[in-house]
């Protein structure tokens, strides 16, 4: 009887002992693996460490092919752009450059004439309106589209009135509220004209951009309205024969005339009223552009 209990007891230790030998490796391998797992601060397994390469090189392919702001600036500095345009100022051209991605420098020339011939106060006038100027703008689109203000300035203002006037012999005319005969001998002839200000500040604001931002874009029709500070208007007129009295009688010189030479003073003051409201103008344009 007690032999079969020794060899029982005897078989179960054995059965015992293998079971932890045969554990005991795998244990040790599991744990050496979270040891290293845990020392590197990255997976043990290689496949959970191939998708964040993934998603990192496509990261930096998004980042390659996206062009930095002062790259998007530099891909536009050398664009120029060149329309015409019609305005209150007459026919005119011009051309445009970026500064930076939201100002533009910009440069125009206009040109317009247009004469006709009148009658006032019994003195013929053959008149001829001449437009003439040469305008530079800084133009800011604030809201990265057409929309722009734009100050600048007309560095040339040629713009003024002549005219030669006339008063055939024997005809009366009014000199600043006085009447007058042309003598016939020598009848009264002389110029007059009306200019402003050589150089005159300018505001405007508009839709429309001479070189637009858009790569593929080249096609521009720019619409503006604004304002010029041209100051008062200055008349001068230049009278030369002789005139009579109200009989045809006591004919003489005007160059000697006081009274009539302050006539003509008045005449050019009624000349600058009458004009005064061109000392700011207005100024309405439409163009068409195009940027190489």
């Amino acid at each position: 009887m007690r032999k079969p209990l020794c060899l029982a007891a005897l078989c179960l230790s054995i059965s015992i002992l293998t079971t932890i030998c045969c554990a005991e490796p795998n244990a040790l391998l599991s744990a050496s693996d979270d040891k290293a797992s845990n020392s590197t601060g990255t997976p043990a397994n290689p496949s959970d460490t191939a998708q964040p390469a993934s998603d990192n090189s496509a990261e930096a392919a998004v980042v390659e092919q996206s062009p930095a702001p002062a790259q998007t600036q530099r891909m536009f500095a050398s664009k120029v752009g060149v329309g015409v345009k019609v305005s209150l100022l007459g026919a005119g051209v011009e051309a445009a450059t970026p500064v930076t991605y939201h100002t533009n420098l910009r440069f125009g020339f206009n040109t317009f004439s247009y004469s006709r011939g009148f009658t006032n106060d019994g003195t013929d006038y053959a008149a001829s309106l001449t437009f003439r100027s040469f305008e530079t703008h800084f133009d800011w689109f604030p809201f990265s589209g057409g929309f722009h203000l734009s100050p600048g300035a007309v560095l040339y203002n040629g713009n003024q009135i002549k005219a030669n006037a006339s008063v055939p012999g024997t005809q009366s005319f009014t000199l600043g509220g006085t009447s007058y005969i042309s003598d016939p001998a020598n009848p009264i002839t002389g110029t007059g004209k009306i200019g402003f200000n050589s150089v005159a500040p300018t505001f405007m604001l508009g839709w429309g951009n001479l070189v637009p931002r858009r790569e593929n874009k080249h096609i521009s029709i720019p619409f503006e309205i604004g304002m010029m500070f041209q100051g008062s208007p200055t008349a001068t007129l230049n009278l030369a024969g002789n005139v009579c009295d109200s009989t045809g009688a006591n004919c003489h010189n005007v160059a000697t005339d006081s009274t009539f030479q302050s006539n003509v003073i008045a005449q050019q003051n009624k000349l600058n009223n009458d004009m005064s409201f061109f000392k700011v103008y207005p100024i309405v344009s439409l163009g068409f552009g195009y940027k190489f």
